[in-house]
């Protein structure tokens, strides 16, 4: 019998889900409250559209040979998959025996959620750090630090290739320390392809008048060319490749 679980939606995307072409499942529910999040849309599981594995998969199969041709596969983000485990991981593994490249967008908060035979099953971690200072964290996502770093070291010992995500918001993960320790952290691990250093947008507000709330950073500006390379060099000067 084929796992149900909750999505939001999904959608064909390059360069920004994991290499190649990505057919990219938003999974619905999510435990953090980024104040800087662009799908708010997707926080709570009750708003999403129940479906199961098999119906998945056979959205999945119609663009079978677009994303393979295209170098590219499947990757599940959201919302915050491991918030659905079960779900999540059955289709990470019949994506992988058709021979599908798999990802996981993940916050790594939930990671404890993770069994390695999920991971086993995922090609690609694509693993958001929002901030390496613990205050700031909590602020800016009302979640803690720690689960993340933990899942960090956990996906090195296991040897599952890692790119980190890093969103830059002007005032609140620009700190030059913050970032230097986060670089060093990632630099430590012997699993990251590469760091993305992602510039803050404001593409998600019609979203929060949509559903009547505040979004948060409103009037935070979004970064200039300049900061945004400061960072990505910082990353470079630990031996990081940072785009």
């Amino acid at each position: 019998m084929s796992t149900t679980g909750r999505i939001h939606s999904w959608d064909l995307s390059t360069g920004v889900d994991g290499p190649g072409t990505r057919f990219a499942l938003f999974v619905s529910g999510c435990p953090l409250r980024c104040l800087y999040c662009a799908n708010p849309d997707t926080w709570h599981m009750r708003d999403g559209k129940e479906a199961t594995v098999d119906e998945v998969l056979a959205e999945i199969d119609k663009y079978r040979a677009f994303v393979t041709t295209a170098g590219g596969g499947v990757t599940l983000t959201g919302g915050e998959p491991l918030l659905q485990p079960a779900f999540t991981g059955e289709i990470l593994r019949r994506c992988r025996q058709t021979g599908l490249h798999t990802a996981l967008d993940t916050s790594g908060f939930l990671g404890a959620r993770a069994t390695d035979e999920l991971l086993a099953d995922t090609d690609l971690v694509l693993l958001d750090i929002k901030s390496f200072d613990i205050g700031t964290y909590r602020r800016l996502t009302g979640g803690e630090l720690a689960p993340t770093l933990s899942f960090a070291t956990r996906l090195d010992r296991l040897g599952v290739p890692v790119w980190i995500r890093y969103v830059l918001v002007p005032g609140w993960t620009d700190d030059p320390e913050a970032v230097d320790g986060l670089a060093g952290f990632v630099a430590g691990l012997g699993n990251v392809g590469r760091v993305d250093v992602l510039p803050f947008h404001k593409l998600g507000a019609h979203k929060y008048e949509a559903l009547g709330i505040p979004f948060p950073l409103r009037d935070t500006p979004v970064p200039d060319p300049g900061l945004t390379e400061r960072v990505r060099e910082q990353f470079r000067q630990h031996g990081l490749r940072a785009l």
